[in-house]
């Protein structure tokens, strides 16, 4: 694997891949990798010749400098783990390359209601940071294919709609949810949590599985009713927002129409560790078709 720290380097190599017809698949990331980020490089070196994987922690997406200095930055792992799954390339930039002096990052663009709701309503400031960073990545790498993780499932609509505005010629993929054993989502912040507070946070993928099958019988009110007291039941739970939300526009639904793509979305404190989660509840097909 080519581990490249500045800018002009990467590019340059990527430029002699290009000479040879080679499609250049993106992985994105902050680093602490887990199977999740794993199965993304999978999907990438399925879909392109050359897979490249960014580790970026963004301090623009960050509205808690308490968080970001918190984050973990396990690099010697993520180094080995991505060298085991076969990655080509491996883009570890400073702060510098990403936000040269003097250059113009900020992103200014109209998201309507996408941004407005469920993280945007609780993290200000957030997506502004993810829409400035994955935008200037993309600059730097220009690869054909952009994929991420369904897991964050409002930032891949808002960053969809980016490209739509741009008119990017980077086909965007949507990848599945990888759980652990016990359902858990798996998030580079489960690390951070006590064996307890892990051990209790299979309740997350629980409550969704279980509002995904009473909305069959219940109406949407009803299900988000019994989805936010289920969450706020253990000591250190507290449940942030439990959203049953449109698939396109994220905007909360008030009932289910069937030709609908329907996500139910939720984000639970436990302790001091934010985790999020979400689940297709109708026409998965959509995202996934065969």
């Amino acid at each position: 694997m080519f581990v490249f720290r500045k800018v002009v380097d990467l590019q340059q190599f990527l430029q002699s891949q290009r000479k040879l017809n080679r499609q250049i698949g993106f992985v994105p990331t902050m680093g602490a990798l887990h199977n999740g980020h794993l199965s993304l490089i999978e999907q990438s070196r399925k879909t392109a010749d050359l897979t490249v994987c960014s580790i970026f922690v963004n301090p623009t997406q960050f509205n808690d400098p308490a968080d970001l200095k918190k984050y973990p930055r396990p690099i010697e792992a993520d180094i080995r783990l991505l060298t085991n799954a076969h990655c080509d390339v491996l883009f570890l930039p400073y702060n510098r390359e990403v936000y040269p002096k003097g250059k113009l990052t900020k992103v200014n663009m109209k998201f309507g209601k996408l941004n407005k709701v469920m993280e945007g309503q609780f993290r200000p400031g957030h997506f502004e940071g993810v829409v400035q960073v994955v935008n200037r990545l993309l600059e730097i790498v220009e690869p054909d294919y952009l994929l991420m993780g369904q897991k964050d499932f409002q930032q891949f609509s808002i960053i969809a709609s980016m490209l739509e505005q741009l008119n990017s010629k980077v086909r965007l993929r949507m990848c599945p949810i990888v759980r652990e054993e016990d359902g858990l989502a798996m998030s580079s912040r489960n690390r951070r949590l006590t064996k307890e507070q892990r051990q209790k946070s299979v309740l997350i993928s629980r409550t969704l599985k279980k509002a995904r099958k009473l909305l069959k019988t219940a109406t949407v009110a009803e299900v988000k009713s019994f989805a936010l007291e289920a969450l706020a039941e253990p000591e250190e739970f507290k449940p942030e927002y439990f959203e049953i939300v449109d698939g396109r526009s994220l905007q909360p639904l008030e009932k289910i129409n069937p030709g609908k793509l329907v996500v139910a979305c939720a984000a639970v404190w436990v302790g001091e560790i934010r985790l999020i989660d979400n689940m297709i509840c109708q026409n998965e097909q959509i995202l996934y078709p065969e």
